[in-house]
């Protein structure tokens, strides 16, 4: 007998979490439906978490082969990237344990299988064993976020053929990697293998990388990954990629050729539609098997909703969370919904990357009066005791009203002092102002105090005309 539902939602990441708790907590019968044996989705299982864990454990190991503090216990240390993933695996299973309480707690079902739709109203939900489990739905949400992009003619069964899922699995530290995609997993990934002493070769289709973040930013990316021996080929995309028994070799189109242990792909996702049977329910995703919604988050199918990857911009976890999390409340038809737009940059690069709001030249090209206040963190006394000196803030804001406009973050902990000025330029009216950071006290020595740093440079400038 198939089993009946209000909402059923399906993916367990960030986006169908947030989505099945909203609506749970209000009472609806909730049941989610994930592909995995555990909750989590791919979020916690092959990307943000075990990534995020992989690069702290490499920024430890930097640090220690690089303070003078530490030369009396010896020379420098090696690391493999098994013995590094260890780290993350810990992690990941913390975070499984944490989430699996939460569907407990708020008596929502789990179904671990494939799920695929039959008809507008039902869900077949095909199990490891084969068995097959009926639901019916008034209301689904579809969360089952992305997957890597994988070109036909790369051979992604060959054991020296790597994307941004399976590296994870990766057995061995190779000598030099080639990592195709220069966008944000390609840097990070750029960084964790430096890092552990790997010779990288990043090739960029673009002719900057990043070219979404404030030029200066960009610029200041391209040379700290020089810096720490990441060789950056701007402008470039394969020819072919050819696979031998003892190394990788990358063909590119300038004529160019690219030798590496391992070959990493990092270049375009795909959402994880393909298997859903969606005309069942009347949607067709598009070519990157993505759907398309309107600002509650709803589908063409009035009765079927998307958030996360599967619908494309922002896909960061973050973004997801919280679309998940307003689709529930549409779900419940609650009035608390709100559109996710204004979603900060988090980039795990060593050092990382954080932004918020416009940048310089977006601000140049509307023709908006802006002016830039900026603080170098070598000058911050908190950075100069951390030896975390690389980096900086700069504050954009408009010249006579003074309204914070764009903040952009460059160095260590990047993605947690960004939001002090997220919180500022979210206020009302005139409570936005960059006049909040010279006209409050905070605690010293903290990399808070970047911005009264920053909040002086710019004003400075204003007022010295």
């Amino acid at each position: 007998m198939p089993t009946h539902y209000e909402v059923v939602v399906i993916g367990a990441g960030p986006a169908g979490e947030g989505a099945a708790m909203r609506a749970g907590k209000t009472g609806l019968n909730v049941a989610m439906v994930d592909d995995k044996p555990m909750v989590g989705g791919n979020c916690a299982h092959l990307g943000t978490i075990p990534s995020k864990a992989l690069r702290h454990a490499v920024k430890q190991i930097i640090t220690f082969n690089t303070d003078a503090l530490f030369r009396d216990i010896g020379g420098p240390r090696t690391f493999s990237f098994p013995k590094v993933l260890k780290r993350a695996e810990s992690v990941i299973a913390k975070q499984v344990k944490l989430r699996t309480t939460f569907y407990a707690r708020n008596r929502i079902k789990v179904y671990s299988g494939q799920g695929r739709f039959t008809d507008s109203h039902t869900l077949e939900v095909v199990k490891a064993d084969g068995s097959i489990e009926t639901l019916i739905a008034d209301k689904f949400v579809i969360a089952t976020g992305s997957r890597p992009y994988r070109p036909t003619d790369v051979d992604f069964n060959n054991p020296r053929v790597y994307d941004s899922d399976t590296i994870l699995k990766l057995q061995h530290t190779p000598r030099k990697i080639v990592i195709y995609g220069a966008g944000v997993i390609g840097c990070e990934y750029a960084s964790i293998f430096c890092g552990l002493g790997v010779r990288v070769e990043l090739i960029n289709t673009r002719e900057r990388l990043l070219d979404f973040l404030d030029y200066e930013i960009s610029d200041a990316l391209s040379y700290h990954l020089r810096d720490i021996g990441v060789l950056i080929r701007n402008g470039e995309e394969y020819e072919e990629v050819v696979c031998r028994e003892n190394d990788v070799i990358v063909k590119l189109q300038s004529g160019k050729v690219v030798r590496g242990d391992a070959f990493l792909w990092c270049n375009g996702r795909t959402g994880n539609t393909d298997s859903l049977n969606l005309n069942a329910v009347g949607l067709t995703a598009n070519h990157r098997g993505q759907l398309e919604v309107n600002d509650h988050y709803q589908t063409l199918s009035a009765h079927v909703y998307a958030a996360g990857d599967v619908i494309g911009w922002p896909s960061l976890a973050s973004a997801a969370y919280d679309q998940g999390r307003s689709t529930g409340a549409c779900v419940a038809e609650l009035d608390d919904f709100y559109l996710v737009e204004d979603v900060p940059t988090g980039i795990y690069t060593i050092p990382e990357i954080s932004s918020l709001g416009l940048t310089e030249q977006e601000l140049t090209r509307e023709k908006v009066p802006y002016e830039v206040g900026q603080a170098a963190f070598k000058t911050v006394a908190r950075a100069q005791i951390t030896g975390e000196t690389v980096g900086m803030i700069k504050l954009l804001f408009h010249r006579e009203t003074l309204q914070i406009l764009g903040i952009h973050c460059f160095g260590d902990q990047a993605s947690e002092i960004i939001h002090i000025g997220q919180a500022i330029m979210n206020q009302p009216g005139g409570a936005n102002s960059i006049e909040y950071f010279v006209n409050t006290t905070f605690n010293y020595p903290t990399m808070a105090e970047a911005y009264r740093v920053a909040a002086l440079n710019g004003l400075y400038r204003v007022r010295s005309l």
